[in-house]
């Protein structure tokens, strides 16, 4: 991992268990994500260390609903992350450093509840980002948010179209701070892709189509959209950082190494990196073989919406297949949690 910094890509641990974030932190790690299903998966692999903290929560807040509970449960685990990374956060005086804390996934057609939520998570400590999901009413929260100085995370994201209006966005929420006189010193905003979800969606459209094409191809294509998309943020000085995601192959990281961006990686997967005879050398500027891309293109109606700029309008960006379906597994790990805590509460 050393050297993935040494080639100026930032990489984060993508989640917010405190003993794996605390090892990446001392690798080299100066970032870490949470969602729904993430904070669902540190509860149930922890249980020892958080049911207590459920327990002690649901004492504290006698007349407190499930997701009073829930929420509290969120505010602590994310304020313990936060705190490991505050190191990180004070030496590159606020560049870095950085906890994503999403809103809640049920807000997603209201921008003002998003708004609303992320104010409060922001305050929980100077280090938070917000994840709102890149569909029409996340946008315009991004751009509220920003315009309030709040550092926003760009979730549920998977191509070209999402990645720019995000930007966009962003661009405009800046453009109001610094006109109302908003300090924004330390935003750092991010704008995720999450690369290996739109390479599982083109498998599925392969296997139900019976589309016949190399498979090693389909491991190219969050790569190909990635890198479209950071050309499209150099050309035009966006302030956003581009962050990958959901990996499924070692090219979620390799290929990207030595661009200005986060790569966001589980803990097994930075672990095995470590571990590898994988060559690290700048890649990001290399561009994805023309033949991979042209036979996506011209087999994968969906990559071409999500590669091209104007492959999708803001208001096709929840139906588009991946955001739908990420977007259903964050509300399903969302009402996971809650009955964790439900399970804690009938039991006191």
């Amino acid at each position: 991992m050393q050297l993935t910094t040494e080639f100026g890509s930032d990489w984060w641990n993508d989640s917010c268990d405190l003993k794996e974030l605390q090892d990446a932190v001392d690798q080299g790690a100066v970032g870490a994500t949470s969602n729904p299903v993430i904070i669902k998966m540190v509860v149930e692999n922890k249980p020892d260390e958080w049911l207590p903290v459920i327990d002690r929560l649901i004492s504290e807040s006698p007349n407190g609903t499930e997701d009073d509970i829930t929420w509290a449960l969120v505010d602590d685990i994310g304020t313990r992350a936060a705190k490991i990374l505050e190191p990180v956060y004070d030496k590159t005086e606020g560049e870095k450093g950085k906890l994503s804390l999403q809103v809640n996934p049920k807000y997603y057609p209201n921008p003002e509840r998003m708004v609303e939520q992320a104010k409060h998570l922001a305050g929980l400590a100077p280090n938070v980002a917000i994840k709102c999901p890149a569909i029409g009413p996340g946008i315009e929260a991004i751009e509220e948010l920003i315009s309030q100085g709040i550092t926003i995370n760009a979730t549920v994201s998977f191509s070209v179209p999402q990645a720019v209006r995000c930007a966009e966005a962003v661009e405009r929420g800046w453009k109001r701070a610094e006109e109302n006189g908003v300090d924004t010193s330390k935003l750092s905003p991010y704008v995720t892709i999450m690369v290996g979800r739109i390479d599982d969606h083109l498998r599925g459209i392969a296997k139900e189509e019976n589309i016949t094409i190399d498979p090693d191809y389909l491991d190219w294509a969050g790569v190909a959209i990635f890198k479209r998309a950071y050309k499209l943020f150099k050309e035009r000085g966006y302030r956003s950082k581009l962050l990958s995601a959901a990996f499924r192959c070692h090219m979620h990281w390799s290929e990207l190494v030595g661009g200005n961006v986060v790569i966001s990686m589980p803990y097994e997967w930075w672990n095995k990196f470590n571990d590898s005879d994988i060559d690290v050398k700048s890649r990001m500027d290399q561009d994805v073989d023309s033949e991979i891309v042209d036979q996506l293109q011209e087999k994968f109606v969906d990559f071409r919406r999500a590669y091209e700029e104007d492959g999708m309008k803001v208001d096709e960006f929840l139906s588009f297949g991946p955001s739908n379906r990420t977007l259903s597994q964050f509300l399903a790990g969302y009402d996971g949690l809650v009955g964790i805590v439900r399970e804690r509460m009938l039991r006191s």
